[in-house]
């Protein structure tokens, strides 16, 4: 057994550290993965949300490598591979059977110990159940360490309609819109218009077959690209008013507005109803992901969407700070971190 786990414990934006956290044995039910790749999410970027769960160890983009077991787990062994979801759901209550996994009270209590940002990590038994998935053979761990962010943009897209011959308009090219234009892309979407602030992330966009736009002049060029109509799906990616006001300029009637990134509890976005109601413009949030959405994020994969080339940083533990720092300037896409 595996009594101690090096792991990075979140104190605040600028206060990281790296320490020996003692690991229980396992319990019926759990499994203990030693981390071979952590990535970190755009998310663990929001101070406001990170500062309510501090102290905390981030990180739940991993893959690990099962080291043990805990008593009445059958269906994995140790060296298997691993993609491990941070949470899952009971599968049984009523917001599972209507599909709303993310709202389960299991789903929101489960949780690793610590977090994937350690060098092992214990999986509860409701993960390990329901959402803990064999990595397949010719997958690398860096290919699959994009299943639980590939899993997002997923669940976003299928809960915004999105259909073959849309056109799709995605404000922030980080590297969760990127993943939004290519799965657009790939389910048929007839253009998607990337836009961005940054010159450096429209030349990104533009190489993966975005249509790129500054973010200056994309309600003129979308209006003028589309017989101005707009786009009939938007993606905002920032969690900004400003953001979410550029997508409601974009959008076509008829079309739908996807708010993709949370905002602080005070945020206030002042709707016009009488446009949405006479446009009949729908709203749609999406939080997180659930195990069907992992599982058809990880056929993606394993069917070839390109990732591999959105990955800028790959680092040790020990430079975890250096990975967010890189994010927050926006020199970095896909941050991997290595425990």
């Amino acid at each position: 057994m595996v009594e101690r786990t090096r792991a990075v414990l979140y104190q605040g934006r600028d206060n990281l550290q790296i320490e020996e956290v003692p690991l229980r044995p396992l319990q019926p039910g759990e499994v203990l993965v030693r981390i071979r790749v952590c990535g970190l999410c755009p998310g663990e970027l929001m101070d406001w949300y990170m500062a309510k769960k501090a102290p905390l160890t981030p990180g739940h983009e991993l893959v690990g490598e099962v080291v043990e077991v805990g008593p009445g787990v059958t269906t994995f062994r140790g060296g298997e591979r691993v993609i491990v979801h941070h949470h899952a759901p009971c599968g049984a209550c009523r917001f599972c059977r209507r599909g709303d996994e993310v709202h389960c009270p299991t789903w929101r209590a489960t949780r690793l110990i610590p977090g994937g940002l350690s060098t092992y990590a214990i999986v509860p038994p409701p993960v390990v159940e329901r959402d803990l998935l064999p990595v397949p053979p010719h997958m690398s761990d860096e290919v699959a360490a994009f299943t639980e962010p590939l899993a997002t943009v997923v669940k976003a897209l299928r809960r915004a309609g999105l259909r073959e011959g849309d056109r799709v308009a995605v404000i922030g090219l980080g590297v969760m819109g990127l993943l939004h234009g290519r799965v657009a892309l790939r389910w048929g979407a007839e253009r998607v218009w990337g836009v961005d602030r940054i010159p450096a992330r429209l030349e990104i966009g533009a190489r993966i077959g975005l249509a790129s736009v500054s973010a200056s002049e994309a309600v003129e060029r979308i209006r003028a690209e589309s017989e101005g109509m707009g786009a009939d799906l938007v993606v905002v990616g920032p969690g900004s008013i400003e953001a979410i006001e550029l997508g409601w300029s974009l959008v076509a009637s008829g079309g739908t507005l996807l708010l993709f990134t949370p905002m602080p509890p005070e945020a206030r976005w002042p709707v016009d109803v009488y446009t949405m109601y006479f446009r009949e413009i729908r709203v749609i949030p999406s939080y997180s992901a659930g195990p069907s959405d992992m599982r058809e994020a990880l056929d993606l994969l394993a069917r070839g969407l390109p990732v591999e080339d959105l990955i800028t940083h790959r680092l040790p533990l020990e430079e975890t700070q250096r990975g967010y720092q890189a994010m927050r300037a926006y020199e970095a896409l896909k941050v991997l971190i290595y425990p």
